[in-house]
């Protein structure tokens, strides 16, 4: 089974090593990124290719809609670890626009555990009403109701203890919101980095 994915991985392997024969002993040494990518499980998406970065140079956490929700021990070990262990410098939450798991959070319909996951969405629609509600097409108003999402989701980040008290040792940590075009394959950063409490105030405002 699955012997064409078998067969890609050995290709692969191949080619990294033609083009530089040490790649896989410095992998094995260490890791050192100084990026942590939250973005969406879906698999139009792949965090490393966008971006045009080898294995070991970003650490990468993925879910449903790019939530980083504070009770999640998953996304919160991830994060606690970038941060004290990799000593990452920067954040991105990387939402995309025609995210299935945001139209889904919203459209009505009851799928089951996923449901409760994507609370945290109908909550920023909800404090979104009026804007979302004015933009009469439905495509344009699920992509801004995707760009809102991943401005919460900085604020999650940027609200975490982990965060805050790497801050507060003056260590550098700055995130960042993005969303990313599948129709075009380029990111759109949103200005909303948050690089210490005053930017985090700011974006509460």
């Amino acid at each position: 089974m699955l012997e064409d994915l078998k067969a890609n991985n050995r290709r692969w392997a191949a080619a990294k090593l033609s083009v530089d024969p040490g790649f896989f002993k410095r992998l094995e040494g260490q890791q050192t990124p100084e990026y942590l990518w939250i973005g969406c499980s879906d698999s139009r998406v792949p965090a490393n290719e966008i971006v045009d970065l080898d294995p070991g140079e970003l650490f990468v956490h993925r879910n449903v809609a790019n939530l980083a929700p504070p009770q999640d021990a998953n996304y919160l070990s991830v994060l606690q670890f970038a941060i004290d262990v990799l000593k990452v410098k920067h954040v991105m939450v990387v939402g995309h626009y025609g995210c299935g798991g945001v139209a889904a959070a919203v459209d009505g319909q009851r799928r089951g555990l996923v449901d409760h996951w994507l609370h945290p969405i109908r909550e920023v629609y909800a404090d979104h009403r009026c804007e979302l509600e004015a933009i009469e097409d439905g495509r344009p108003r699920m992509d801004r109701l995707c760009e809102l999402n991943v401005i919460r989701q900085v604020r999650n980040v940027a609200s975490d203890v982990f965060v805050q008290d790497a801050w507060a040792r003056g260590q550098e940590v700055n995130v960042h919101g993005w969303v990313y075009s599948i129709a075009n394959g380029l990111v759109t950063d949103l200005n909303v980095t948050v690089s210490g409490q005053a930017a985090l105030d700011q974006l509460h405002d």
